[in-house]
């Protein structure tokens, strides 16, 4: 069974100027000790995602199965999930100088969820906080859990971040841009971490990007989210050396390679992503697709994500005419 199973995940909601389809049909698996990158451009849907397997929309409708061990966590009680968020599933926000609470210690922050879900002591969830903190590499945990948020570097929040995720053991853990406003080397420090957490605890780690470099860096699988929806998935390096969908070449084409001269330019994605509210119909990539050809029905029908590999699978009517 795998640690995580989601299935037609559907997110919507309902704006003042219409119905906003966030999520639409997103399916993929995660197994103990494997890493899923998704990457997509901002408002591709990978938060949303992500937020709606922590079960923390309120104000979303979602649909489909997002199975947690077995358990199923779309339409369960508040109390089921307040039992599983942390303990089975733990999530690591991409600004935690908004998540953590500016008016707590670190320690306190950190020891709130050990306490709820093992009903330790102030003292042992104490020890618990300062012992979180110096396997993330905080000198001086003992004292330094005394201090709050703001007394705190963004890569020593983020590092805090990591060890309020890993307060309560959880088996999948989601990390949501996890490097964002950080510098070079210590996005480095920070993703060489989780790497090194997961291999000691065996996680399940969905990391969710719009880098292509850190998934290339770090995960097993990549799914490529467009507007919504997926695009393109398989195994990471079969992705990047052979990608399917003309949104992931062009993704790849839009970031620098040291094997290319240095004058010659970057190759953006032209236009912009669609709205949400009134995505195009068809493939809803068609109108910024530089290898649409005359013919398909891109702009009428939508694709279905096919098997062009092993375990590798796009969605995209030029894959069916070239068989």
């Amino acid at each position: 069974m795998s640690m995580l199973e989601v299935t037609d995940l559907r997110v919507t909601f309902q704006t003042i100027n219409g119905v906003v389809c966030a999520v639409d049909g997103l399916s993929f698996s995660l197994d103990r000790g494997q890493t899923l990158g998704i990457v997509g451009e901002s408002g591709s849907g990978k938060s949303v995602a992500s937020l709606a397997i922590m079960g923390l929309h309120r104000d979303a409708t979602v649909a489909g199965s997002v199975l947690l061990e077995g358990t199923e966590i779309i339409g369960a009680s508040q109390r089921t999930i307040r039992q599983l968020r942390g303990r089975k599933v733990a999530m690591i926000f991409q600004d935690p100088l908004s998540s953590l609470h500016p008016a707590y210690t670190v320690g306190e922050q950190i020891a709130e969820a050990y306490r709820l879900h093992f009903g330790a002591g102030r003292r042992a969830a104490r020890e618990r906080a300062a012992e979180l903190l110096d396997h993330v590499g905080i000198p001086d945990p003992h004292r330094r859990q005394a201090d709050y948020p703001h007394q705190f570097s963004g890569g020593m929040r983020q590092r805090v971040m990591i060890a309020m995720a890993l307060s309560c053991e959880p088996e999948v853990l989601i990390a949501d841009e996890p490097t964002t406003a950080l510098d070079v080397t210590v996005q480095a420090q920070i993703l060489d971490l989780i790497v090194g957490i997961q291999q000691e605890f065996g996680l399940a780690v969905l990391m969710i990007t719009h880098d292509l470099g850190v998934v290339a860096r770090m995960a097993d699988k990549v799914m490529i989210m467009y507007a919504g929806r997926a695009v393109e998935e398989g195994p990471a390096p079969t992705v990047f050396e052979t990608p399917k969908h003309p949104y992931t070449r062009a993704l790849l084409n839009s970031i620098p390679h040291l094997d290319r001269p240095l004058a010659e330019a970057l190759r953006p994605v032209a236009g912009s992503p669609p709205s949400l509210m009134s995505p195009p119909p068809g493939c809803r990539f068609h109108p910024r697709c530089g290898e649409r050809t005359t013919g398909l029905p891109c702009d009428t029908r939508s694709p279905r994500l096919a098997n062009v590999g092993d375990g590798h699978r796009a969605g995209c009517h030029l894959l069916e005419v070239k068989g």
